[in-house]
Order: C-alpha cells, then sequence, then structure tokens
C-alpha cells in the first residue's frame, strides 16, 4: 500500500532523489511501496551517506519529516560532577587493543569516530560530515570536519585518518579490530585526497562499511598521526572532555574539553570509580556514591527494577548468545541431532524467566530484528519436544546421548546453561555442564588453545553490532575466526559475500532470507535470544545517553536539584 506524503516530506524527496543514484532511488520507492518501514530507510539512507552529504544539503529536510523530533531547550555549563559506578578494565585502556566493556566505555570520554551510531542504530555524522560509495561499493569517500583539534592542540585531518586505520588493519600491530577489518579494509587502503578528505579503497565491496568506521567498531576512536602508544597516559582525543585523572584498578576522572569543536560539555566533570562485579556496583547506586551503572542486568538488579529512586532504561540490540555445536564430531555431525537441541529450547520462556520481558526470540541466526535486513517470511522455531525425539530417533541416537557443555561465568549465561541442560532432559540428551572463567573459556582465542573454538558444546556471548556483517562472517564462514561450530559451507560462504557486497536495501533482504534459511536447516548455532542493553541510574540524572555496545555519553548529562 502506498504511503500518502505530506508537502516538507514529498519536498525533501524531490531534492533527495537528484543525487540519491540507482540505489537511493530505489530505496526511497520502496518505501513508499510501503515494503520499507521509516526506519529501516533512515538506517540505509545513514549507511550509504544519502542523509550525510545530501541530506546536508537539504538542511535535515528528510531527517526533519521522517524522524522524531530531537529539538532541545539551550543549556548552560554547570559545576557538576557525574559519578559512574563502572566495571573495572580487564586489561591496560588502549583502542588498539581493548576489547571488554570495562575498557571501551572510557575510550569514548574523550575520544571520537568518523561516524556515529546512534541509540536508534542511525549513523550520524561525527569527525566526518558526509560519506559516499562508488557504485561498486568498494571505495567510500568521507569529507572530514575543519577546525578540529585533538586535546594537545593538533589539528585533526585526512592524515590522521589515514595512520588511526593503517594501524588498525595492520596484522603486526596486535589490532583488536581485525575481527572486523579482516577481509574487509588493509593496511594502506586508506588514502588521503587532501587535508579533509579521505577514500577508503576497500578489499571487496561493502554496503554497510560505513558501520566499520563508526561507533559501532569501537577500537576506530580517531587518534593523531604521530601517536606513539601510551594512551592511559594522556587518552588524547577531540572529545568534549579531556582526561584529568586516570589510575589503574582504581578509577577515573574526565574535564570539561574548553576547546571542543561542537557544543561545550554541561558537566565539569565526570568521574569513574571501578568495580570488580555488578553487585558492587549496585551497591555503589544504593547507596548513593555513583549515579549511573552500565552494564545492568536483570539478574543481579532485581533490587534496583523495584526502587522508585532509582530508572532502569535499555536498548534493543544484536547482542546474544550463540550455543554451538561442533560440526566435525560424531556428536553433532548429523543436523538432525543439531535440530533436535534447537527445538529443546522455550525461548519465550527464556526471555521472561531470564530478562523479565527485556529481549526478544533469536530464531537460529544472526539476523536480530533490529537490523532493516532481516527478513520477516521466514518460520520462527518454537519448542517442539515430539519433533525433536523424532529427529534423534532418526539420526539413530533415539535413547538420546552424553555430551559436555562448556561455557563462561558472565552476565546470565551460567544460569541459560542450566536452562538447556534441563531442557534437553526431555529429549533423552545429558548434558554435563563446565562453567570456566572467562579467561579460562576463551584462553589463546585460537584453534586447538580454546574452550570456545574446540568444546563440541558451548554457549558464547557477542556483544552488538549495527550491522550483521561481522556476526555472519567471523563464527560462520569456513575461513571464520570464531568459528567454533566448525562448520562449512560454501552455499553459505556464497550467499555471506553476496550480501556484504550488495548496497540495494531489498537485495539485502532477499539473501538474508536465503541465509536465514540456510541457517535454520543446518544450525550448526542455536541463537535463542537478542537482549536490550541496560543501564540504571539514579532518577536525578537526565541527558546521559548510551548505546547497545555500553558506550556512555556524558557531555548532556545534568543532575537534577
Amino acid at each position: 500500500m502506498k504511503r500518502p506524503l505530506s508537502a516538507a516530506l514529498a519536498s525533501a524527496f524531490d531534492l533527495l532523489r537528484r543525487d540519491a543514484g540507482e540505489y537511493g532511488n530505489h530505496a526511497i520507492d520502496e518505501y513508499l511501496a510501503g515494503r520499507l518501514t521509516r526506519r529501516e530507510l533512515l538506517r540505509y539512507a545513514g549507511a550509504t551517506g544519502l542523509l550525510g552529504l545530501q541530506g546536508m544539503a537539504l538542511g535535515g529536510g528528510l531527517y526533519a519529516a521522517l524522524a522524531p523530533s530531537t529539538a532541545r531547550a539551550a543549556q548552560q555549563p554547570t559545576d557538576q560532577t557525574i559519578r559512574v559506578a563502572h566495571l573495572m578494565p580487564a586489561g591496560a585502556v588502549d583502542p588498539l587493543t581493548v576489547t571488554d566493556a570495562g575498557g571501551l566505555c572510557l575510550l569514548n570520554q574523550t575520544g571520537e569516530f568518523l561516524l556515529d551510531d546512534d541509540a536508534n542504530g542511525r549513523l550520524q555524522p561525527a569527525l566526518a560530515l558526509s560519506w559516499q560509495p562508488n557504485d561498486k561499493a568498494d571505495v567510500w569517500t568521507f569529507k572530514l570536519r575543519p577546525g578540529v583539534k585533538f586535546h594537545d592542540g593538533q589539528a585533526f585531518g585526512a592524515k590522521d585518518v589515514v595512520a588511526t586505520f593503517d594501524r588498525l588493519a595492520d596484522p603486526a600491530s596486535g589490532s583488536a579490530a581485525l575481527s572486523v577489518l579482516k577481509g574487509v579494509l588493509s593496511k594502506g587502503g586508506t588514502k588521503a585526497i587532501d587535508e579533509h578528505t579521505v577514500a577508503f579503497h576497500l578489499d571487496a565491496p561493502n554496503g554497510n562499511f560505513p558501520y566499520y568506521v563508526s561507533s559501532d567498531n569501537y577500537n576506530a576512536v580517531l587518534l593523531p598521526a604521530n601517536y606513539a602508544g601510551n594512551y592511559e597516559k594522556g587518552f588524547i582525543g577531540t572529545g568534549p572532555f579531556k582526561l584529568e585523572n586516570y589510575q589503574p584498578r582504581q578509577g577515573a576522572s574526565f574535564v570539561r574539553n574548553p576547546g571542543y569543536w561542537g557544543e561545550k560539555a554541561l558537566p565539569a566533570r565526570v568521574q569513574f570509580a571501578f568495580y570488580a562485579d555488578e553487585q558492587a556496583q549496585i551497591l555503589a547506586l544504593q547507596g548513593r556514591q555513583a549515579d549511573v551503572m552500565g552494564t545492568f542486568t536483570v539478574q543481579g538488579g532485581i533490587g534496583i527494577l523495584n526502587n522508585p529512586d532509582f530508572k532502569v532504561t535499555g536498548v534493543r540490540s544484536s547482542a546474544h548468545r550463540q550455543i554451538h555445536m561442533r560440526n566435525d564430531v560424531p556428536t553433532f555431525k548429523d543436523k538432525r541431532v543439531r535440530q533436535a537441541l534447537a527445538l529443546a529450547l522455550d525461548r519465550d520462556v527464556m526471555v521472561r524467566g531470564l530478562f523479565k520481558g527485556r529481549a526478544v526470540v533469536g530464531n537460529d541466526s544472526p539476523f536480530a530484528p533490529v537490523f532493516p535486513s532481516t527478513a520477516t517470511n521466514v518460520p520462527q522455531r518454537r519448542l517442539d519436544v515430539a519433533k525433536a525425539r523424532q529427529l534423534l530417533a532418526q539420526a539413530g541416537v533415539a535413547n538420546g546421548f552424553d555430551v559436555t557443555l562448556t561455557t563462561e561465568k558472565y552476565m546470565e549465561i551460567p544460569d541459560l546453561a542450566v536452562v538447556v541442560q534441563n531442557a534437553a532432559k526431555a529429549i533423552g540428551v545429558r548434558i554435563a555442564l563446565k562453567v570456566e572463567s572467562q579467561g579460562q573459556y576463551y584462553g589463546a582465542g585460537t584453534y586447538g588453545k580454546s574452550d570456545w573454538l574446540d568444546s563440541p558444546l558451548g554457549i558464547t556471548d557477542y556483544g552488538h553490532r549495527g550491522v550483521p556483517n561481522v556476526f555472519l562472517n567471523a563464527p560462520l564462514t569456513s575461513a571464520g575466526t570464531w568459528n567454533a561450530a566448525h562448520f562449512r559451507n560454501p552455499q553459505y560462504d556464497k550467499l555471506v559475500a553476496q550480501f556484504v557486497a550488495t548496497l540495494d536495501v531489498a537485495a539485502q533482504k532477499q539473501v538474508a532470507a536465503q541465509i536465514e534459511t540456510l541457517l535454520l536447516d543446518e544450525t550448526p548455532v542455536i541463537i535463542p535470544y537478542f537482549y536490550d542493553q541496560l543501564i540504571a541510574q539514579r532518577t536525578a540524572l537526565q541527558g546521559m545517553r548510551f548505546t547497545a555496545l555500553a558506550q556512555l555519553y556524558f557531555d548532556r548529562a545534568t543532575l537534577a536539584a
């Protein structure tokens, strides 16, 4: 059914069509025909730069017509200090190597990205003003924001972008971002066109590439070209706060940056105190020693949920758990066995019991409902014990089998392991549990040296991403570096390459449906749910923003009297 247009929206579309190109015009047509939602169109337009380049020329007309109003009253800086009860970083805080929630949140206090992936999954200009692909989507050109300076006074420009991404894409650097950039962008692929223009020459076409250089890739904060390491000494960046003090294993404080290129931060200071676990963070919040804590879980914080002095808010995310079954061991070589275990699980009960409804059921593929490319016509897998028993009989294991499930002690995962263990009993599968520390579970993170990648049955946590590309590649392609299921399927590999390369949103959905259908049939992994990212805060705290990656933004935060 065709959508009626307001005069403002019709005018915005008319202007946008002039420079939108074939794919952009097709996306607009899909929206007008009712086959794309408003949210999906905004996500697509942001990813391809339609609202970065052309949208800038329109004065934000399309956003104004399509998106909810984000206008806010002018506010003046205060002398307030915002106190954060924060998880202790797992190691040294360094943009090149950080992977943990405790460390990555500290990066965005002083550092900035080319683009920001907001709470709704839309890309917003940050240090880049606009971005646009060539026809093949293997070269992306970014226009940079002028007049930006690092905290030490150096001017920000193209040379800094080149140096940052060459460092992140260098296999010899120890970069944690290689899990995202490998096969996408190589060292030397980032080129300075002029002082404020950069072109990324990709290893292969990629329709979602802007997410790889956004806040969605938390390692990709921009650093000066002459950066030589020792990040903790100064937390060098371009952001609205700059480092005041950092003490490993104790805390950090950041103060307003008076030379910031944008609106000056409202609070004078943000003070982080580090805690070993969630319960200690909650006690700090309840004891009025902190105003906010991130990485809040339903399991550990029932007392906060029911206390009117605090509020718990969440954003939808693609964060999930993968239950892998090694396809190359006798126990799970027959896909009917894998299907049977998946059919034994009641996903609705998991969402209610483990998350009090703050999650959505998964369908055993990485396509979360938050992704615009997720197909809507693939049947949802549901609990079916009779069918599961039938499949086991057909596979020659009517009496079930014994297997060990290995996993990590993190958030709700030990509880999920017990749920899986109990559910499997109903189909005759006897599961022994082996719950390890995260260090033991992940080990060296390489095949032959990691319980994560070597165990026949395991549960692994996967944090949020703005697009499904990383989830599709690393854990499931034949050469994937995180392929704990040891899944090898040439047709799957081909479909993923096709999905990643396309710019056309309708074509993405068609390929996604094929991928989802294939994974339901093969069932190398079980993805039972996608959970919301939650934070807990005092009701007096207002204006704080956060993302599904547990990044916290305090530049517009205030404390009510």
